[in-house]
């Protein structure tokens, strides 16, 4: 069905002082209108306009100095292309967990004056795709006075909530830049090992919850002899698409969305972007579906990988700063790990390596001062290391630090029970679990 486009410089001249503007995310950044908005901020044409996302990828300038007082960016996770910005002050976070993102539209607690997405070409009925990232945009469009859409004919045409109708959209922008990808990257060592012990904890019928990076990928490579694993999660990579290829992950003993691997958003290869396009077998959906508690619970088996910055030795995790400074978000990891907790044969699991690229320990007595506190003591069950796998759950403060410090670097293990005899007086005596 056909529409009738104006340039990005024509559509933008809809923002005033004050909009608060949502952006599309990851892989679908609208940079095209983005730039064009840029330019009128340059021109000093408005001020004070709020810029909503989760984290968008590639070179953005709105939070540069030259923009303070012209744009307030207003985050839901803090992307590596916005870190610096951020902890300088010249960006700002929302925290917030990913299921509730779009809750804050809907109940109208942020009001989005402007959306500005990028969308797959009209279908000969008239319906556009989201493509790779519905996550919290979906309720932005719902909720916006005004909608903005970048027409790429690169965006797959993923199926779920990433389909709506044309009529949705008050303007229409034409743009064929390819999307951003990433590459996988080589799996080191430490991958290797921490993915062999996460993967030794999986069972056969397994619904997955796993991120992007190293660890969520030498997870994945170890999984080749499974059977009728699942896949529900807030986003998934090309690591993932090996056992697809194999049937491993079928998504057949799935008790939600059986047979369809549920996502909110992705970010990979052109390779990932493909198997996607047009793949009923994919089903992108709304964050209040895919990190909904009540929706995950749902599922047997469901096995969540998540990972950390810091975690202390009572099984405080930090996850979203280090100390003062502002490093990513809340993200979903505490939807999962609730999910999954509450999961018939759940497994909820926080894996890390255990010490720096510096040799540092990211096992510490106490976390830095500042540090955010993303998965409380209490919702903590598997904690996994190059060094072993232990199980928190259930467990008084004395038993975590003892099972925490039994998969710490070997270099640290001292001075982390010297700190633990420290805060838990001479009854406290360090014995390797596995012994």
């Amino acid at each position: 069905m056909s529409y009738k486009a104006i340039s990005a410089e024509e559509a933008v001249k809809v923002i005033k002082t004050g909009d608060r503007i949502h952006l599309s995310s990851v892989a679908v950044t609208p940079h095209k209108l983005i730039k064009a908005m840029v330019e009128r901020g340059r021109n000093k044409e408005f001020y004070d306009v709020k810029l909503q996302h989760i984290h968008i990828e590639d070179k953005v300038d709105f939070a540069d100095p030259e923009f303070e007082g012209v744009f307030v960016s207003e985050q839901f996770f803090v992307g590596g292309n916005l870190r610096k910005q951020t902890q300088a002050g010249y960006a700002d976070y929302i925290p917030v967990f990913l299921s509730e993102t779009q809750k804050l539209m809907r109940d109208g607690v942020l009001k989005v004056n402007v959306a500005m997405v990028m969308v797959s070409p009209p279908d000969k009925h008239g319906f556009v795709s989201l493509g790779t990232s519905v996550d919290a945009t979906l309720a932005a469009i719902e909720c916006a006075d005004v909608v903005i859409a970048a027409v790429n004919p690169n965006v797959p045409r993923a199926w779920g909530d990433a389909i709506f109708h044309m009529n949705e959209i008050d303007y229409f922008v034409d743009d064929d830049s390819p999307l951003f990808t990433h590459d996988m990257g080589a799996l080191t060592d430490m991958d290797i090992a921490i993915g062999k012990n996460v993967a030794e904890l999986i069972e056969d019928g397994a619904c997955l919850q796993m991120g992007i990076g190293g660890i969520p990928n030498a997870v994945l490579a170890q999984l080749g002899n499974h059977k009728d694993l699942g896949v529900h999660t807030e986003m998934f990579a090309d690591g993932i698409l090996p056992l697809v290829e194999k049937g491993v992950v079928n998504g057949k003993r799935k008790q939600i969305d059986p047979g369809k691997m549920v996502a909110s958003f992705l970010m990979g290869s052109q390779e990932l972007y493909d198997f996607i396009d047009d793949n009923p077998m994919v089903a992108m959906m709304d964050v209040r579906h895919t990190n909904s508690v009540n929706i995950i619970r749902q599922n047997d088996k469901v096995t969540a990988i998540n990972s950390a910055l810091a975690i202390d030795i009572t099984g405080q995790v930090c996850a979203d700063s280090i100390g003062i400074k502002h490093y990513s978000g809340v993200g979903g990891q505490i939807d999962f790990i609730r999910g999954a907790g509450y999961s018939k044969g759940g497994l909820p699991i926080i894996a890390m390596p255990s010490v720096t690229g510096k040799g540092l320990s990211k096992i510490a007595p106490t976390l830095l001062e500042g540090s955010g506190v993303v998965t409380t003591r209490s919702n903590m069950h598997w904690f996994v290391t190059e060094h072993g796998a232990v199980n928190l759950y259930g467990k008084t403060m004395q038993e975590r630090a003892k099972l925490i410090i039994s998969v710490a670097h070997p270099d640290h293990q001292e001075m982390l029970d010297k700190a633990a005899f420290d805060r838990f007086g001479p009854h406290f005596h360090y014995v390797n679990p596995n012994i």
